[in-house]
């Protein structure tokens, strides 16, 4: 996430724009055929961002980028507005507007069911440009009469008219697109955006907004797209109808699935071969009509053997000849171990790690309190009238057999599903009915039974996620900081790291881990933020035996001034780190006491612990 190498993408495409028409002539590409290219770059540049770093696929683009385009050609043809640029952005900003009410409908739902509603929205578009707007629009007709940009600088006059004359005019736009893309995903609303296209679930579980901050990258892309729909009509000298086409936006799809989503520069490359052999295929071939079914043939074949794009593609060759993927298989297969930390911490390191958060000076009584919680299902009843008390500095164990509901009442305890019935009190506040994000940022985490990590990112970056949500809140937009410039951040994720064993493995993609390391990352999230209360489900789940003796060293080190609840099914792991354990039955509490007090119940030995004492006797 952090680029240790400042400004060299923007030096590299600063040069690459202006060599391009010194190059580009003798490859074949025409004039036209580069202005459209860079107009079609700045469009996906938006709907990268919004697609290949946030993860939401949008087929409603066309509607922004003809709201733009519109808006800014209706002030220059028919107001008479003088100045090009200054349409431009109004252009823009009707588009970010559009784009902010239209993702607070579309956004209201997720996966396909998103991906619909933008197709809906651009249809709605399209009809209302040819019909009721037609007046402002020009219906089928456009808008034609868009003049060229100029500016006057008091000794002379430069006018930017077509061919390479208006190519520096678009390439500008391009390069400050590119820069302001860059910023913003070298952000920390970058890194949350990521999190978010790899696992939204837990990114919100960590305490980031992320219905804020999908609604966010929507009227970024919608500004995108206003802006360079602008530049279609300044190009063209004239408005088109079809740029309200479910077609276009189909064509954008493409263009970035070729170049590669998540790389920035992936649409501007899916644009050149797009346009480059629809010209060439068209004029030197002679295919007519025809270029749709090759260009369709080959943008199946790039997409099943280079997934990633071409963009995507040469970041992974690069890689490869680097030797950095060579050099760490080569090392698996001898069985050479990969760097890790010299050892699992213990309490004396305590002084080292995140510190937990401070509970509100006017509590004194419990730090959890639930009182007649229930779950019901339908007719099925998960939880039924539970009441749990836990205290400042306790460390709870719940057991019970699957299906005693163990995880159900974790998730209540969480937020992340509302009760049926009952209340919870966190810290003196009542926090029943509030999200997982809300809890979160009051000092409430929790690790998952099954591995709820970002899985594309590294180490380093799954933890960073999760600081930057204790230490900005659960929405900002500072959408121009670098990352590294969060006060606090750098040392809160070397202490993270360290603190659960992870700090020579930093780099290493979360793919590339055993799954022991795997599952001390999973707890490393929930306690990368502080929490005054950490609940841990299963930590022990699938782990081998040398595995969980690391970890209950692991666990034991953390609980030293802290409060945590561990749900597992390891029984001596779990009376050896707890000091009360509660056992659940059906969804009811059936007994609480301290380790001694449960293995000596006639009740538990018989439901639980198969007499344990006839056992052993």
């Amino acid at each position: 996430m952090i680029n240790q190498r400042p400004y060299l993408i923007e030096t590299l495409t600063a040069i690459g724009l202006i060599l391009a028409p010194f190059i580009l002539p003798y490859l074949g590409f025409a004039p036209n055929t580069v202005n459209r290219i860079l107009v079609w770059g700045l469009f996906g540049l938006g709907f990268d961002i919004l697609f290949g770093f946030t993860g939401l696929l949008s087929f409603g683009q066309s509607a922004l980028y003809g709201t733009g385009g519109f808006v800014a050609a209706y002030l220059l043809t028919r107001t008479g507005f003088p100045h090009v640029v200054t349409a431009l952005f109004i252009g823009m900003v009707a588009a970010a507007v559009v784009g902010y009410l239209v993702g607070l409908i579309a956004l209201r739902r997720t996966g396909i069911y998103f991906a619909m509603i933008t197709v809906a929205i651009a249809e709605v578009f399209y009809f209302v440009e040819f019909n009721p707007l037609a007046h402002w629009t020009g219906g089928e007709n456009g808008l034609p009469g868009v003049p060229s940009p100029s500016f006057d600088l008091g000794f002379t006059k430069v006018t930017f008219t077509s061919g390479w004359s208006l190519y520096g005019f678009l390439a500008f736009w391009y390069f400050i697109g590119i820069v302001i893309g860059l910023r913003i995903m070298r952000s920390p609303v970058g890194a949350v955006f990521r999190a978010i296209r790899d696992n939204p679930l837990r990114a919100a579980a960590v305490g980031h907004n992320i219905h804020s901050y999908k609604l966010t990258a929507f009227v970024i892309a919608a500004a995108y797209a206003g802006f360079a729909g602008g530049l279609l009509g300044v190009m063209q000298a004239f408005m088109p109808p079809d740029a309200f086409m479910f077609q276009t936006s189909a064509d954008l799809i493409m263009m970035t699935a070729i170049g590669g989503t998540g790389t920035l520069f992936g649409p501007l490359v899916g644009a050149s071969i797009w346009l480059f052999l629809q010209d060439f295929l068209q004029a030197a071939l002679g295919l007519g009509a025809a270029w749709k079914l090759v260009l369709g043939v080959i943008f199946v074949l790039l997409v099943c053997f280079l997934r990633r794009g071409i963009v995507g593609g040469l970041q992974d060759l690069y890689g490869w000849l680097s030797g950095r993927r060579a050099a760490t298989e080569a090392k698996l297969r001898e069985g050479v171990p990969l760097p890790v930390s010299a050892s699992v911490p213990t309490a004396a390191d305590n002084l080292a790690m995140p510190a937990q958060r401070g509970v509100p000076a006017h509590h004194d009584g419990p730090i959890l309190q639930a009182s007649g919680l229930t779950k019901r299902y339908g007719g099925i009843v998960a939880n039924s009238d539970i009441d749990f008390v836990v205290q400042h500095g306790e460390l709870r164990g719940v057991i019970g057999p699957n299906g005693a509901g163990k995880s159900t009442f974790f998730k209540m305890l969480t937020c992340e599903v509302p009760p049926s019935a009952g209340k919870i009190v966190f810290e003196g506040s009542d926090i029943t009915g509030r999200n997982v994000t809300d809890v979160c940022q009051l000092g409430l985490t929790k690790s998952y039974q099954v591995n709820q990590l970002f899985s594309r990112l590294t180490v380093r970056e799954n933890v960073i996620i999760a600081v930057l949500a204790e230490l900005r809140g659960k929405f900002r937009l500072d959408l121009f900081r670098k990352i590294d410039r969060v006060p606090g951040m750098t040392e809160q994720v070397e202490r993270t790291l360290a603190m659960v064993n992870l700090a020579g493995r930093a780099d290493v993609p979360v793919s590339e881990l055993a799954y022991g390391e795997k599952r001390r990352l999973e707890i490393g999230l929930a306690l990368a933020n502080s929490p005054s209360l950490l609940l841990l489900d299963e930590p022990l789940a699938g782990m081998s035996p040398q595995e969980r003796v690391e970890t209950v060293k692991l666990l034991k080190s953390i609980a030293h001034g802290r409060t945590m609840i561990v749900i597992d099914h390891d029984m001596d792991a779990l009376f050896e780190l707890a000091e009360r354990i509660t056992v659940l039955q059906e969804g009811r509490v059936l007994v609480e006491g301290t380790p001694e007090e449960i293995k000596a119940n006639p009740a538990v030995q018989e439901a639980y612990l198969g007499g344990m004492d006839e056992v052993a006797a």
